[in-house]
């Protein structure tokens, strides 16, 4: 496998975020970018601004003003493998590429489910069980183990105890009910896949990649979610060298509300 240096952010809005991607660029110097929530059309995608931070290879998906995922490189993308719909809903939550290599991976934009945790309720609740409902059987059924893949993105769920920053507290908020773990664990069991963060930083350790916006002294008082995840199969799990939640661009000027997370691959 080519060793490559792996990030996947949430930048909530590419416009206004492209300083904090030439400053990971700067910093960390990722090959590959995974990002979400780009919020902006096809035809109004910085491409030119993006192939000045030297990546010349991109594959998008997006819309106006909500959503949208890219994959941009450094080095050619083989091939597009799936910029399918899910669950009904053509809104540009997923790009799957092989990268050279032989590496396929999988950047990710899950629903966020909306305010309350009932789907009879909140039709986005709904649609974010069904999302990953149908994940998991495509996980399962259309994956190829043989080939080394990975899952990445904003997956909307932090599902372990110390994935939030109060567990009894937030256990009937919207992105870590147990119903919701129940899924997330579902996929990586019918996918045969490893939550590389858990594997790297042990499961008893707080571990976050979200501070709010609406308390602005969330990041501060470390009050934080991990919503973002790197998910490997069992043939891509050995090359993965290093994983690195970049907290600090949460302390930048005009900061997402998420952070990059960064792995390394040979």
């Amino acid at each position: 496998m080519t060793a490559l240096t792996i990030a996947t952010w949430n930048v909530n809005s590419l416009r206004q975020r492209l300083e904090g991607v030439g400053r990971l660029v700067e910093e960390r110097a990722p090959d590959v970018l995974c990002l979400q929530e780009t919020k902006v059309t096809d035809e109004l995608f910085p491409a030119d601004e993006l192939k000045a931070l030297g990546f010349e290879h991109q594959v998008i998906r997006g819309q106006k003003s909500y959503n949208g995922v890219a994959v941009l490189s450094r080095k050619p993308i083989k091939q597009v493998r799936e910029r399918r719909p899910w669950w009904g809903k053509d809104d540009c939550r997923h790009i799957g590429v092989e990268l050279e290599g032989g590496l396929e991976l999988h950047c990710f934009y899950a629903p966020s489910g909306g305010p309350t945790p009932d789907p009879e309720a909140n039709e986005k609740f709904a649609h974010k069980l069904g999302f990953y409902d149908e994940m998991a059987k495509w996980a399962a059924k259309e994956q190829d183990q043989a080939r080394p893949t990975i899952l990445m993105g904003d997956l909307n769920i932090a599902p372990l105890e110390n994935d939030v920053w109060n567990h009894k507290k937030l256990l009937r908020s919207v992105g870590h009910t147990p119903g919701e773990s129940e899924r997330f664990a579902t996929l990586l069991k019918k996918g045969r896949l490893t939550d590389v963060g858990r594997s790297f930083v042990p499961p008893e350790e707080p571990l976050y990649t979200w501070w709010g916006y609406r308390f602005a002294a969330s990041f501060e008082k470390n009050y934080g979610w991990r919503l973002d995840h790197v998910l490997a199969n069992e043939a891509a799990l050995p090359a993965i060298k290093s994983f690195e939640v970049f907290k600090e661009t949460r302390s930048w000027e005009k900061p997402s509300d998420h952070v990059p997370v960064i792995i390394k691959v040979a």
